[in-house]
């Protein structure tokens, strides 16, 4: 994965997602699992394009806020609070800040992750 030699932060940007994808998909290809491409990174917003393998998976973990998955490509299996969704393109799901949750998917696949972190510092969740 090439480091970050662009603006992640302004007071507007504006991306073109299909060369941003395309950009993924040329790293995914020397990846082992996933990459993530992040686009925005401003006070309490992140947003990150990531790219899962065949196979592919994010393992269990959390986040400081609330995030939301809006799948672009492929499919993506969400698993949160005990449950498991599978999302296809168009599909977006919002998980709330500390519930654990992992991604994985079967044939590969393309989301744009939002995190909005609330800045206040949490307790560490047991796994």
């Amino acid at each position: 994965m090439t480091p970050v030699q662009r603006q992640l932060a302004s007071d507007v940007l504006a991306f073109d997602l299909r060369e941003e994808m395309r950009v993924v998909r040329e790293e995914l290809r020397g990846a082992h699992e996933r990459i993530a491409r992040t686009l925005v990174k401003e006070g309490p917003l992140r947003l990150t394009l990531v790219g899962v393998n065949p196979g592919g998976a994010l393992k269990p973990h959390d986040a400081p806020g609330p995030i939301a998955i809006h799948v672009l490509e492929g499919d993506i299996e969400l698993e949160a609070a005990g449950t498991t969704r599978t999302l296809a393109p168009g599909s977006v799901a919002v998980v709330n800040a500390g519930v654990r949750h992992a991604v994985r998917s079967s044939r590969g696949g393309m989301f744009l992750l939002t995190i909005a972190s609330t800045g206040a510092p949490r307790e560490a969740r047991a796994p």
